[in-house]
């Protein structure tokens, strides 16, 4: 019947407050030439200087690398480590490169190993890993680390999954030239203190008790030539709290990318106790990491910091960028509105007379 109102639609129908009504205030700002001109203007002054900040403070850093991707096996020898390699999977090479550092590296200093075309950022390899066991815990591997959960013989593998298995290897010695003392003498590399903290106490714990007791019944992962209770002597530094395997663990976004190695002692040696001096030094390299089979690159990347971190004159770029850009469009938008713009007072009182609508 008409004006009886079914019951569905009194139940169905929204409240009559004010939030469900959309009957709130709000505010919505009117974008004139008055306001949008000197906001692009302030922007443009604003970036422009925290640009060139962010630029100088970047090319303040030093950097050197040393690409040792096909470094000869001898000095002698056309055959390169990574031709052994390759032949002979797990194969022991070890080559030497000689560099110059034109200038002072001041303190702090870096070595940082780079990789290329290493895709970490592959979904299937992201998830390959098992957190729980990273953390201490015993029990089956996670069906996540597959095919590298269980080894033939059906033992866990420990630390499971394709991003512990691919674990970065090589290692390096440093050696400078010292004039003074006519032989080489070695730089104190520090391969601890490294990882991100909340990574150490947080993400990987070693289980209580004895490691090489608690695993002794896994499997290390195939790629690997050491089981995760002898990765370092030192015990702060071993199993799963190892500050290399914790950091190769934290993926990589991009294809191109490096990761930190150590970092130089500076409290050890009077010499490097400011900076890493200028000079001849060589690099002993024993190369166990192969990267052909991918066509990827390695490099080893000596560096010191800025207040920002590393050297990455991107972020300077892009303010400068935006600024100019900014003072630009300003310019723009402020001939445009003095050439064909009308005042408020005009486009207030605008009627069917007002000439440039009548004549449209």
């Amino acid at each position: 019947m008409l004006g009886i109102e079914d019951p569905s639609e009194q139940k169905n129908r929204p409240s009559g407050s004010a939030f469900k009504q959309q009957k709130l205030p709000a505010w919505q700002p009117i974008l004139t030439a008055g306001t949008v001109l000197p906001t692009f203007f302030l922007i443009g002054i604003a970036f422009i200087p925290i640009g060139f900040g962010l630029l100088m403070s970047s090319n303040q850093v030093r950097e050197k690398k040393i690409e040792y991707t096909h470094c000869p096996a001898d000095q002698h020898s056309n055959i390169s480590c990574a031709e052994i390699i390759e032949k002979n999977p797990g194969a022991d090479c070890t080559c030497t490169l000689k560099f110059t550092l034109e200038e002072d590296f001041e303190r702090d200093v870096y070595i940082y190993y780079g990789l290329t075309n290493f895709y970490q950022n592959h979904r299937r390899y992201v998830k390959s890993r098992d957190d729980k066991q990273l953390l201490g815990h015993r029990g089956n591997p996670s069906s996540d680390c597959e095919p590298f959960a269980w080894d033939k013989d059906h033992r866990p593998i420990v630390p499971c999954g394709a991003i512990a298995n691919s674990l970065f290897n090589d290692t390096f010695e440093l050696w400078r030239y010292d004039p003074p003392r006519q032989k080489p003498s070695a730089v104190p590399v520090v391969i601890t203190g490294i990882a991100w903290a909340t990574d150490k106490n947080s993400k990987f714990k070693n289980p209580p008790g004895d490691l090489e007791k608690t695993y002794k019944d896994s499997a290390k992962p195939p790629n690997w030539q050491k089981k995760i209770w002898n990765l370092d002597t030192n015990k702060a530094n071993n199993g799963f709290q190892n500050e290399a395997l914790i950091i190769w663990m934290r993926t990589a976004a991009l294809p191109t990318f490096r990761k930190l190695y150590g970092r130089i002692n500076h409290s050890a040696d009077d010499p490097l106790r400011a900076a890493l001096p200028r000079g001849t030094y060589t690099v002993k390299i024993r190369y166990s990491y192969p990267v052909t089979s991918f066509k990827g690159t390695k490099r080893i990347i000596i560096s010191n910091t800025s207040w920002l971190g590393g050297k990455n004159p991107f972020l300077g770029i892009a303010y400068i960028t935006v600024g100019f850009v900014c003072l630009l469009l300003s310019g723009l938008f402020l001939f445009i509105h003095r050439r064909f713009g009308k005042s408020t007072s005009e486009l207030l009182h605008v009627t069917a007379r007002t000439p440039y609508l009548s004549s449209s």
